[in-house]
């Protein structure tokens, strides 16, 4: 086996589970943290129900229950100690971010710990960890089973052997991976955001309409979603926040457009809220 035998996901949210999914159906046993019983239940239904339809689309390699059965879900980050990667995947709050992955980090020692985070610097997260050479950036995308890219992002303090290493954790996944070093919005989301930040700037000043503008990069440029649609799949309110980030370390030409900012006061985040730039 290519990729460790026991890993850790902290957060089982869709980002969580889908990584989760991901080291199930590669032959690993993986412990799904939550912040309480009601959310890793949650977590495991999420898991369960991705498995399902990976079995019913031929994409498991054992049996279903075989697969589910290497699963756990716990609500205590000690469920972690025995894990030799553990993935952190919770919102994109840096405090909230550095807390949790310090807490997993004394509870387990050895592991290699890494961040799921699509746009914040792997640096300033690591700066609460005592063993910043064993963190890693390990960005998935979503939907997690079905992408076939991993981004690693490799901070200034992290060990080039566990760069490498991670390749070829992402490699056994069945994944692609590129190699980018800490920088704001890495290589992916600072691209992707860029294209859809201009996007909006032209439904704005009504140069074409959310569906046309959409139709010429899917069919234009070969892009499977477009950029607005993409926008509100991973929710208008996540790009805002990688938008904002952006615009504070980048420049100003990634100053959110007003009218995202209007949706996500609006409460239009896209498909979790049934509304964005397209209904749901």
């Amino acid at each position: 086996m290519s990729i460790p035998r026991n890993i850790g996901v902290f957060g089982g949210g869709r980002m969580g589970a889908g990584i989760a999914h991901a080291f199930v159906v590669a032959g690993a046993n993986v412990t799904v943290v939550e912040a309480n019983q009601t959310a890793a239940d949650a977590a495991a239904d999420r898991v369960f129900a991705s498995l399902a339809k990976a079995a019913e689309r031929g994409k498991l390699n054992d049996e279903l229950d075989a697969a589910r059965s290497r699963l756990t879900v716990a609500s205590s980050a000690e469920a972690l100690s025995e894990c030799a990667l553990i993935i952190e995947a919770v919102p994109e709050v840096v405090t909230l971010k550095q807390d949790i992955l310090a807490s997993v980090e004394r509870v387990a020692q050895n592991a290699v710990l890494a961040t799921n985070t699509s746009s914040l610097s792997v640096d300033v997260i690591a700066s609460s960890l005592r063993r910043p050479d064993q963190f890693i950036g390990l960005h998935f995308f979503n939907p997690v089973p079905a992408s076939d890219l991993v981004e690693i992002v490799v901070g200034s303090k992290t060990s080039p052997e566990l760069a490498t290493e991670a390749a070829r954790w992402v490699e056994g996944l069945g994944k692609t991976a590129i190699t980018v070093t800490d920088s704001p919005g890495f290589a992916s989301s600072r691209l992707g955001v860029a294209i859809a930040l201009e996007a909006m700037r032209m439904l704005e000043e009504g140069v074409a309409s959310a569906e046309d503008i959409d139709t010429a990069m899917t069919l234009g440029y070969k892009h499977p979603t477009g950029p607005l649609k993409t926008t509100d799949i991973v929710g208008l309110d996540v790009r805002l926040a990688i938008a904002e980030h952006l615009a504070r370390e980048v420049g100003d030409r990634f100053d959110p457009p007003a009218i995202l900012r209007q949706k996500v006061a609006d409460g239009q985040l896209g498909r979790k809220a049934g509304q964005g730039f397209y209904r749901w």
